[in-house]
């Protein structure tokens, strides 16, 4: 099944009518909202004003605003993206939202949704020791979101992007140049911290694959078009997990920090090691899975994982 263009291009004309068209169609298409959205309308606004080229906090007058031929097709193209193909929106516009900043995506990297941009912009207060921060890792990086936010947060800190995936680090060097980072942001192609060595950081980050084989079953549609080496870790969504917390220790500062996102396989984490004293954070603006570990603890527990 498909839209309908050719009626629809001579019965819609406002960016209102296209507003409406699409939630209309989100609704009979049963679409699932988690990649920037939560809900149809702010879906379907940014997806319409996505395609005439328009910011998504356009004054609300320009909703009455006709519009060409052209640019109700490259709507509805959109829109056929959107409800037919299950693509999420930030992969056909090209751009998501993390911690209030634009970045750019595609099926290379994951869309940025992570819940560690709240620590971010608490500086990772109470838990990161006093003084300047002088290196940070953002480990599998994707988009490089997490480390761009954090070279904000730390304007003296250097930031180090590190993946595996050499197709993600082209999507991270482009938000890095985006950003005007280049001077304090590097991209460095590497399997874990296998390209790091010699390198100690004040922090490390961390949002790598955590999915379990269970719930990468049964995710919706949408997240088909995400990366899978972005996605699963085994099965209980630990591997990578596990292998980072037992090298992390060689690249810790003394007095550094761990920070590292597990999502729903907080579950498998406590179970398989309740002998190690994760800090797992509550965050008011929601999300689970998040823990944090010092130095010292990294030291003294994760050598056996």
């Amino acid at each position: 099944m498909t839209i309908n263009q050719a009626q629809t291009l001579k019965e819609l004309h406002t960016i209102r009518d296209y507003v409406r068209f699409s939630m209309s169609r989100f609704y009979e298409y049963d679409l699932y909202f988690g990649h920037g959205t939560d809900n149809p309308w702010d879906e379907a606004v940014q997806l319409v004003l996505g395609a005439l080229h328009l910011p998504w906090n356009s004054n609300p007058q320009l909703l009455d605003s006709r519009l060409t031929s052209d640019e109700k097709s490259r709507v509805l193209d959109f829109l056929e993206q959107r409800v037919i193909k299950r693509r999420p929106l930030p992969y056909i516009i090209g751009e998501a939202w993390y911690a209030g900043m634009p970045f750019y995506v595609d099926e290379r990297v994951l869309i940025p949704r992570s819940p560690i941009q709240e620590l971010i912009e608490q500086q990772f207060s109470p838990w990161l020791r006093e003084g300047p921060v002088d290196r940070i890792l953002d480990l599998c990086t994707g988009s490089g979101c997490i480390g761009i936010i954090c070279a904000y947060a730390f304007e003296e800190a250097e930031v180090d992007l590190a993946d595996i995936s050499a197709e993600a680090l082209e999507v991270a060097r482009r938000n890095i140049s985006r950003h005007e980072l280049s001077e304090r942001v590097t991209a460095i192609e590497s399997d874990l911290f296998s390209s790091l060595t010699g390198r100690k950081y004040d922090l490390i980050v961390s949002n790598p694959p955590y999915v379990d084989r269970a719930d990468l079953a049964s995710m919706p549609q949408e997240y088909q078009h995400e990366p899978d080496l972005a996605l699963g870790s085994g099965s209980d969504g630990l591997d990578i997990t596990k292998q980072i917390l037992r090298q992390a220790e060689q690249f810790l500062a003394e007095d550094g920090l761990l920070v590292i996102e597990v999502g729903n396989s907080e579950v498998h984490l406590q179970q398989q090691y309740p002998h190690i004293p994760f800090t797992w954070l509550e965050l008011e603006a929601g999300g689970n899975g998040v823990f944090l570990l010092s130095a010292a603890e990294v030291k003294q527990y994760c050598s056996s994982v």
